[in-house]
């Protein structure tokens, strides 16, 4: 090899290294985003919106791939996937794995929250967040808490207008709280998931579910298998949008600084998208013949009682274990309060 044909390799070897990290630099944050409902659904829409306004802020370096309807593995393994890292992104229902957040599922206690509005603004509290709820989510990255709007019982044939028309009804139930609760109505607990929800339900395996207007209407369409709705408002579900840890600490700081702006001064939007759906909810749900149940004062004042007792019990069970669930518990109670007492 001549002198002169050195050269010109080792130049042009030098030049194809120096664009190395140049190449690395510009190639895509390819994420993946996993949740349980399709892509029609108000929240998918919210989520495909902010991802492709990330993609867009970033010049294409960080790019959200979506997988809804459950296409990386059903609900109740997607805390799993995202601890894991199978999942980069997920939509996370804390009532599917209630051991791993018992303070967080006090939000969820009955009549604690009266609907997505204040779950969003309870739910996104500062100190309540970085006290209690945050350190709960081990591995992972709290992008948005916020909560379904008010749940109610929903029956596949048989009314439910007073108490004892609920005993002995087999009830499925989004939480550990509710799962309490039910039991307290004298009615039996049913475990199903998000799923097989409507299933459950044309097969008669269950008499009925605990569901918002929205849940019911839009997500999971059970308006054609659910003859009763008796509007509660008896609890919230509480959930978040929640990324890998790992993920989230490897971002260049340039794209981790833009994925924290996007993430900002959103908490209210999603409340507000969410009490949106519960009109919506209702309304495809009486359009396909669902037809709706109001209590007497006397009545849903002795559902709040059977509450108030199934509420107390959890309490009580988690202040045994050590955790702070009465500090916690005072905590939601006062900030859902003064909620209600601003909308006023």
């Amino acid at each position: 090899m001549s002198f002169r044909h050195f050269v010109g390799c080792a130049l042009a070897a030098t030049t194809i290294l120096c664009c190395l990290p140049a190449a690395a630099e510009t190639k895509p944050m390819e994420l993946k985003l996993a949740h349980h409902v399709a892509p029609q659904h108000p929240m998918s829409v919210f989520l495909q919106t902010w991802a492709d306004e990330l993609r867009e802020r970033s010049n294409g370096r960080i790019d959200v791939t979506i997988y809804p309807s459950q296409q990386m593995g059903p609900a109740t393994g997607n805390h799993r996937m995202v601890t894991t890292g199978v999942a980069d992104i997920v939509w996370l229902l804390h009532g599917l794995t209630p051991e791993l957040f018992p303070l967080t599922g006090i939000a969820e206690l009955p009549f604690m929250i009266d609907g997505a509005e204040a779950g969003a603004r309870v739910m996104g509290d500062a100190e309540l967040r970085h006290k209690y709820l945050d350190p709960e989510h081990k591995n992972m990255k709290v992008l948005w808490l916020f909560t379904s709007p008010a749940g109610n019982l929903n029956m596949a044939k048989e009314k439910v207008d007073s108490l004892e028309a609920v005993h002995g009804k087999r009830l499925r139930f989004p939480s550990r709280a509710i799962r309490d609760y039910i039991t307290a109505l004298q009615a039996t607990p049913q475990a199903t998931s998000p799923a097989n929800m409507l299933e459950a339900l044309q097969k008669g395996t269950i008499d009925g579910a605990f569901i918002d207007w929205g849940g019911a209407g839009l997500a999971f369409k059970l308006g054609p298998y659910v003859s009763y709705t008796t509007e509660l408002h008896a609890y919230v579900s509480t959930m978040c949008i929640c990324m890998n840890l790992d993920t989230y600490e490897n971002m260049p700081d340039d794209l981790k600084a833009l994925f924290d702006d996007s993430i900002e001064n959103r908490q209210a939007g999603i409340g507000e998208l969410w009490a949106a759906s519960e009109a919506q909810g209702k309304a495809a749900m009486i359009e396909d013949g669902t037809k709706v149940v109001e209590l007497s004062p006397q009545e849903m004042s002795r559902f709040k009682q059977a509450g108030a007792q199934s509420g107390a019990a959890y309490i009580e069970s988690l202040a045994k274990r050590g955790l702070p669930a009465k500090d916690v518990y005072e905590l939601m109670k006062s900030l859902s309060a003064n909620t209600a007492q601003s909308a006023q």
